[in-house]
């Protein structure tokens, strides 16, 4: 017991330092303006409509009902110590303020990994109106009376919100959001509404899991995560990897997030788009998105 205490003692101790000498380094480090701005107030009530915010936030508006995935508005995301964050600081501002979103219906999280489940922007967006839906033991970090509802799911569970209905299903990756709490879940999630379908991969590693969620009907829009995967393979999927899955899936259209937005390997800046574009070949057009702000609309 005791030698299991200072052993998590000294990792929290170097992660601490690490920590905070990246801080350091960053603080004078500008953040970009988003290349693009979309305007998700213009949306009309019928179809489906996406931006791309920025990392895993996607905005999401199918037949009038908004929906916000992974929201992280922060500068950083890492532990937070009072009035400072220790943690990774962003490359480019989020395509649109927290303020300036319209009103969200459901928020929707993976998973409990910091640069998805940020709660400095989770608090910003309590909200009476609003429902979450997350991942198996992940609620008790949300301050669940200060939305409409909030539910765990499981995976192959369901859920309704609205005229929405959610599935969970299970992805290549883990939940931990510190070195311990590995009872934590993690998912990605099909959403319907009427003649609109949707897939929201999370975050993974190449998994054949995609298969399993293939229809009569294909997905509309897919977003998948293309980056991070440098060093990072065993956790996150490549561009060519998460075209491979969203296509077993059968999905039409790629939005590809969780790159362009934080440094989180050692890939370069670009490389996940380009390689995007190499692995749809011949139907580039099938790529919503190639710069966070960009809007899709179906």
């Amino acid at each position: 017991m005791m030698r299991s205490a200072l052993t998590s003692a000294g990792w929290a101790s170097r992660a601490a330092g690490h920590l905070w000498r990246r801080y350091a380094e960053e603080r004078a480090r500008p953040i970009q303006p988003a290349p693009l701005r979309p305007n998700p107030k213009a949306w009309p009530d019928q179809g489906l409509h996406a931006a791309w915010i920025g990392h895993s936030t996607v905005l999401l508006k199918i037949d009038g009902v908004t929906i916000l995935t992974d929201p992280v508005f922060s500068r950083r995301v890492g532990i937070r110590l009072g009035p400072v964050t220790l943690g990774i600081k962003r490359l480019v501002e989020p395509a649109v303020a927290i303020h300036a979103l319209p009103r969200i219906d459901l928020i929707l999280l993976s998973h409990a990994h910091m640069d998805h489940f940020d709660i400095r922007s989770l608090r910003r967006l309590e909200n009476r109106s609003a429902a979450v839906i997350t991942a198996s033991r992940t609620s008790d970090l949300l301050r669940v009376r200060r939305y409409g509802r909030v539910q765990e799911l499981g995976w192959n569970e369901t859920a309704t919100v609205g005229p929405l209905t959610i599935r969970a299903f299970r992805v290549n990756h883990w939940g931990a959001r510190m070195r311990t709490d590995t009872h934590r879940g993690y998912n990605g999630y099909t959403i319907e509404a009427g003649r609109h379908r949707v897939l929201f991969g999370g975050d993974t590693a190449l998994t054949d899991a995609f298969r399993g969620l293939k229809k009569r009907h294909s997905y509309d829009l897919a977003i998948m995560p293309v980056g991070a995967y440098d060093p990072w393979i065993h956790y996150h999927c490549t561009p060519e990897q998460a075209w491979r899955m969203a296509q077993d899936a059968g999905s039409e259209f790629f939005l590809p997030v969780h790159h362009q937005t934080l440094l989180l390997s050692r890939e370069p800046y670009l490389e996940p788009i380009e390689r995007v574009y190499g692995a749809a070949g011949p139907h580039p057009g099938r790529v919503a998105v190639r710069q966070i702000g960009q809007e899709f609309r179906l």
